[in-house]
């Protein structure tokens, strides 16, 4: 080997040592950046020449795992928060202020007011319990639409977020496409990128695509477009107020319809998800519940035409709702138990009297139930037939599945028990997919973070190789020399 020719080598072998010993020094800087993958410097030599080039850590199937889990979870965790908003009319079971508790102390109300029909003290503690049960529901009622605003304005925001992530997915990719094109280090521009899909996925189910020129397209979990060489935009219109008639705006991507009923594509999984769930399903549920309990009270307090000819219909009594007309029909009317309130003509404080409750009347004279009216103060046939129709079974909207009759406590403790099964259950699922995405992301990290103590053991390795070449360097130096010498 000519001195040229050996000293070429060793300052090839000099410099790949010093760009191998860049790459460790990059790798133990961004150890602690949860976002960046271990990068490999690779040794190739061409003709007595060392090159290195710079790769990177990466696992395709295990991203698509934490990407899946990550979706899931975010679903699951959207949901979550909002059973737990809407379990909060509930309240706790030991402060008896639930809609089944309320229920139960007007029946018990009602009970005692029948064994004393002349005791205004009972009557009133009566009213009592009725305005409280309607409150109860009216709260619940502009509660249930509060967590649906809620999710709406999350649904906007988690729209924005997308639309956003993707703009700067869009900018990376570009990057990681031009640098691939002229050879240069894109490892920084594909960690990026990479990030920002993991981003994305907490958001909206993602299907990660590789295509040549380490370009990328996205898809939804339900297969459309979301990025293909560029964004596509992810339009959404948020609802201002919400009513228990009012049907909340649908996400669109492209142009294709993702959520809502009419979704022909709709997304599997991710923070909208959920939050399209909470807004659309299970508030939608548990008001519609509501809304049957207070049709089934209007009907129970409900008087008859005792006289007419041909009788009248039936009236709300003790309790009635804004405009009414008559009873309200299976299923309940959007909103009523928002609408529910107790009528005015049996509070004494509002103009009305006691005794309507006793003895009917409140629909005028056809609808009294004591014809001697206050000359039998002690008349309870009204208020014990009151008291059956609170424990009777009658018939519920059978899409519940509740089954097709119950009590009006029953049913109340069926929906109550309904909305904190499902809150149990949407708990345990959020724990069982934080379970898998940490599992997930520990093999990701496995295979992709940086681990110091290798880093530390490669640079002493480097080092070593470093020195060799440098002595060698020396060596070759000295030799030049002393041949010059003597030619000299």
């Amino acid at each position: 080997m000519s001195l040229s020719v050996a000293y070429n080598t060793a300052r090839s072998s000099l410099q790949a040592s010093q760009s191998q010993m860049a790459v460790v020094s990059r790798n133990t800087s961004g150890a602690t950046d949860p976002s960046y993958s271990r990068k490999i410097g690779v040794l190739t030599t061409t003709g007595g020449y060392a090159r290195v080039t710079v790769l990177r850590a990466s696992d395709q199937a295990l991203l698509t795992k934490m990407l899946e889990t990550t979706s899931s979870s975010a679903t699951q965790k959207a949901l979550l928060d909002g059973l737990q908003k809407l379990s909060q009319t509930i309240g706790d079971t030991e402060l008896d202020q639930s809609a089944a508790a309320r229920v139960g102390a007007l029946n018990s109300a009602l009970q005692q007011y029948a064994n004393a029909p002349d005791n205004p003290t009972l009557a009133r503690a009566f009213v009592k319990a009725a305005s409280d049960l309607a409150d109860t529901l009216n709260r619940a009622t502009a509660a249930v639409q509060s967590v649906r605003l809620e999710a709406d304005k999350g649904m906007a925001g988690s729209v924005d977020r997308i639309n956003d992530l993707l703009l700067k997915f869009e900018k990376a990719n570009q990057q990681v496409m031009s640098g691939s094109a002229l050879g240069a280090d894109v490892s920084d521009a594909m960690d990026t990128r990479d990030s920002l899909i993991a981003q994305l996925s907490e958001e909206i189910g993602i299907t990660v695509v590789p295509r040549a020129g380490n370009d990328i397209a996205l898809y939804t979990d339900s297969g459309v477009p979301l990025f293909e060489r560029t964004a596509r935009p992810v339009t959404f219109s948020p609802t201002t107020a919400f009513g228990p008639a009012t049907t909340g705006g649908d996400v669109f991507i492209d142009g294709i319809r993702v959520t809502g009923p009419g979704a022909l594509m709709p997304l599997s999984s991710g923070n909208l998800v959920g939050l399209a769930q909470v807004r659309d399903g299970v508030a939608v549920t548990y008001q519609k519940q509501l809304d049957e309990l207070a049709r089934g009270l209007i009907q129970a307090f409900a008087e008859s035409d005792q006289i007419g000819v041909p009788k009248g219909a039936d009236m709300p009594g003790v309790f009635t709702f804004a405009g009414a007309a008559g009873i309200p029909t299976m299923p309940a009317s959007a909103g009523l138990a928002g609408l529910i309130r107790v009528n005015d003509a049996i509070d004494p404080t509002k103009g009305g009297t006691f005794d309507v409750i006793r003895d009917g009347g409140i629909n005028g004279a056809d609808y009294n139930y004591n014809p001697v009216g206050n000359a039998n103060a002690a008349f309870s046939g009204r208020l014990s037939a009151l008291t059956d129709g609170m424990v009777a079974e009658r018939p519920f909207d059978t899409a519940f599945g509740f089954g097709p009759t119950a009590s009006l406590q029953g049913f109340a403790s069926l929906s109550g028990g309904w909305l904190e099964a499902t809150r149990q259950s949407a708990s345990q699922s959020v724990d069982y997919q934080t379970t898998l995405l940490t599992h997930a992301s520990e093999a990701l990290s496995n295979a992709t973070d940086v681990n110091t103590d290798d880093e530390t053991a490669l640079m002493l390795q480097l080092e070593k190789s470093y020195s060799a070449s440098a002595k060698l360097l020396s060596v070759i130096d000295q030799m030049l020399k002393t041949l010059l010498s003597v030619v000299g």
